[in-house]
């Protein structure tokens, strides 16, 4: 079971809300910080360790920078990305540059920043030695196909669109390190927001069983495996976190009993981890402003789909509370919506909660846990609906705006 909880009390929430009207999203400093040192204490265990933070899940060059100053890197999958990468401080091989149907201006920037390029189709090879040249160190991703089943929300891997197979992996390493690359990592992706810990330790398996068939085949010690990410979230109260500790020791069981016998005990292990590292530290923060009784209780909110579209886009569950109604008794059942012409706009269907008071002004606060990752990130413009800001919650208590709501001449600019 996971309690779900929030930093702010229904008054200083009130206090926050005169400063920056509803809706927002607001991310807790602190929280992600001693989590992220969580992170790196649990993989201390492995020759070295570095978190390539998956910077789609949360873009926001302030909370970039707070996890650079903890000793994370940066995934990137994009120029953009790869951009707010370097404003963030983030630069050099603490950069994974992992992308597909790459144009050759994003792989430029990546050799320009000297981000580690994670290939992802073996056409790519020739793409890159004649676009802007082969670096010292490449990675590629590796599809295991029907090796490794993926799970409900990535897909099988044999149907997904991304890396190299095992044949072409090792056809692929041999042809770079013939053609002068000197250092070598491999790369996967098999899951997302998966919380079984024995599934994570296959995908570990599967990986240091495959660093050593390289090893025999092309005599290439890898320099590190990077095992993506995937490691899920409780979104549902009744969800068990995954415990890092118990996760990297057994991971690091298999890395002993597979690798150490095959002359590659230093094998660094690299991770990709952003829902997990940012996911359960953010919320939106959304004022109940209409209630409609036909078939069913609609509760509408001021936030819409457009500033958070998991529940219409995946059916995902984000748990709700209403703030100062923590301890009431669920005494409704409701639908929450938003404002867009689309039937999915729902943050919540058929949901228990406390009465809600609806009014523009006064109206309850709603709370939406665990949007810290692929929540302001996936927002959207459609209906001509503008995206919210995103707030940050210090230690002391104190809070800033780190993004702001959009206006309509930000959405006119580009005409």
């Amino acid at each position: 079971m996971t309690k779900k909880t929030f930093p702010l009390s229904k008054k200083e929430l009130e206090a926050v809300a005169e400063r920056f009207p509803t809706p927002f999203y607001i991310y807790d400093e602190q929280a992600i910080r001693e989590n992220v040192r969580r992170v790196n204490a649990a993989f201390s265990v492995f020759p070295s360790y570095i978190n390539h933070f998956a910077v789609k899940a949360t873009p926001n060059p302030a909370i970039l920078r707070i996890l650079r100053e903890e000793g994370f890197g940066a995934d990137c999958s994009s120029l953009t990305e790869l951009l707010l990468a370097e404003m963030s401080g983030v630069t050099g091989e603490r950069i994974m540059f992992t992308s597909n149907e790459t144009p050759s201006a994003e792989y430029r920037k990546a050799r320009e920043l000297g981000a580690i390029i994670n290939l992802d189709d073996f056409t790519h090879i020739e793409f890159l030695e004649k676009t802007v040249g082969l670096p010292e160190i490449l990675a590629i991703r590796y599809n295991p196909g029907p090796l490794k089943l993926g799970n409900s929300i990535i897909g099988n891997p044999v149907e997904a669109k991304y890396g190299f197979t095992r044949e072409q992996t090792l056809e692929g390493l041999a042809l770079l390190k013939k053609k002068g690359v000197k250092r070598f990592a491999l790369h996967t992706m098999v899951a997302s927001n998966e919380l079984k810990t024995d599934y994570h330790i296959e995908t570990g398996r599967l990986l240091f069983e495959f660093a050593v068939e390289i090893k025999q085949k092309t005599g290439i010690s890898l320099e590190f495996i990077n095992l993506g990410a995937g490691v899920g979230i409780p979104y549902k109260p009744e969800d068990t976190a995954v415990n890092y500790e118990n996760l990297t020791s057994a991971l690091k069981e298999v890395f002993d009993e597979v690798l150490t016998p095959a002359g590659l005990a230093g094998l660094g292990i690299h991770t990709e981890w952003g829902r997990a590292v940012t996911g359960p530290y953010g919320w939106l923060v959304t004022r109940a402003v209409h209630r409609k009784n036909i078939y069913r209780k609609y509760i509408g909110v001021d936030a819409s789909m457009a500033d958070l579209m998991r529940p219409a886009m995946y059916g995902a569950y984000h748990h709700i509370t209403v703030s100062g109604k923590e301890d009431a008794p669920f005494s409704e059942v409701y639908d929450v919506v938003g404002s867009i012409c689309e039937n999915c706009d729902k943050f919540a269907v058929q949901r228990n909660l406390p009465a809600i008071e609806a009014d523009e002004v006064s109206g309850d606060m709603l709370i939406i846990h665990d949007v810290g990752a692929h929540g302001r990130a996936m927002g959207f413009n459609y209906n001509g609906k503008l995206r919210c800001g995103e707030l940050l919650l210090h230690a002391d208590g104190s809070v800033t705006q780190i993004r702001r709501k959009e206006t309509p001449a930000d959405l006119f600019a580009t005409f």
